[in-house]
């Protein structure tokens, strides 16, 4: 029996509902696991076809406990859902994989690199994409934007417009960067779904249009089959380390159809659930590579112009006792 194990899933209901879906066409007798630091509290582990609780991340036995669940429970396979797990699983990589557990990740490289958004703006600028400038602290030019280097969820940010506007707060900060600012009346943000195979080589790109954001993952969103398809299957249609789904960031301008590339998410990200329904479909490609030894050839057939409008749902369970 093949088991897959979704890891920290928290919320991610829709996309544990979409391995099952898929891992259950080629391997019915097989599970979809789900494991969370307060799994009675995660309404994917409630979804989902069984489920353990594991040490917080820094947890020194985080990884021994990890090993022994999965021994237990047949998990061969895991799919990382946040940031903070990532580097953790790639730098224990080889130990599971003596275990006989597989985790779709990408190498230790590009993880260090997408955990810092200076070293990721020298990985774009190196294969030629835009990124918005980054000014020198005493040659800043207004308004921009500050962020800091290893933020997440869009903590830690300021629009500055003017010189005044900046504190000693800005200034101290050395993971501060100071940005060019994107002028949001003109441009678009997008986040495209990215899925690269075993060959390091780009299968699919699903640009989504963020129409809303809440807490740093998409409310509304909208499939667009635009110049930035072309753009990533020209620059970055081929990635030392990279493997599996990669959330990419980028700025779109409506007029001069120009764009700037924000970040990398090396993981699924929150808004992934449109790409899947719209016909990107990742969790096949990973049980097809990981599963069956299937090549995986570049598709686009994923359906244009399909929107998504989310909103909150209920999980109730009955006699729960904290």
């Amino acid at each position: 029996m093949k088991n897959i194990l979704i890891s920290s899933a928290g919320k991610r209901v829709s996309l544990v509902k979409a391995f099952k879906k898929e891992l259950k066409l080629y391997f019915p007798e097989s599970l979809i696991f789900a494991c969370d630091a307060n799994p009675m509290l995660s309404a994917a582990c409630s979804v989902s076809d069984g489920w353990f609780k594991l040490p917080r991340l820094d947890d020194s036995t985080y990884i021994t406990e990890l090993i022994k669940q999965c021994k237990q429970n047949n998990i061969v396979l895991i799919i990382p859902t946040i940031d903070t797990e990532l580097f953790l699983y790639s730098q224990c990589q080889e130990l599971l994989k003596s275990n006989g557990i597989d985790v779709v990740i990408s190498s230790s490289e590009i993880i260090n690199a997408c955990r810092d958004k200076r070293l990721i703006h020298d990985f774009f600028i190196s294969n030629g994409v835009t990124v918005a400038e980054e000014y020198k602290k005493g040659e800043l030019k207004f308004p921009l934007f500050i962020k800091p280097s290893d933020g997440s969820r869009s903590l830690d940010t300021f629009l500055i417009k003017t010189k005044n506007d900046l504190t000693d707060y800005h200034y101290s900060n050395d993971k501060f960067m100071f940005l060019e600012y994107i002028d949001h009346s003109q441009n678009d943000e997008y986040t495209c779904d990215t899925y690269y195979g075993f060959d390091n080589k780009l299968k699919c790109v699903v640009p989504r249009k963020r129409i809303e954001v809440r807490d740093g993952e998409v409310n509304k969103g909208k499939t667009e089959k635009n110049e930035l398809v072309n753009y990533i299957k020209e620059y970055l249609n081929e990635i030392e380390g990279a493997r599996g789904c990669l959330t990419m960031q980028f700025f779109f301008n409506r007029n001069t159809r120009s764009i700037v590339a924000i970040e990398i998410n090396p993981r699924f990200g929150g808004g992934y659930p449109l790409a899947y329904i719209a016909g990107a479909n990742f969790p096949q490609f990973i049980i097809e590579e990981y599963f069956m030894n299937k090549e995986i050839l570049y598709i686009e057939n994923w359906e244009d112009n399909l929107l998504m409008l989310r909103y909150d749902d209920e999980i109730i369970i009955r006699n729960y006792e904290s």
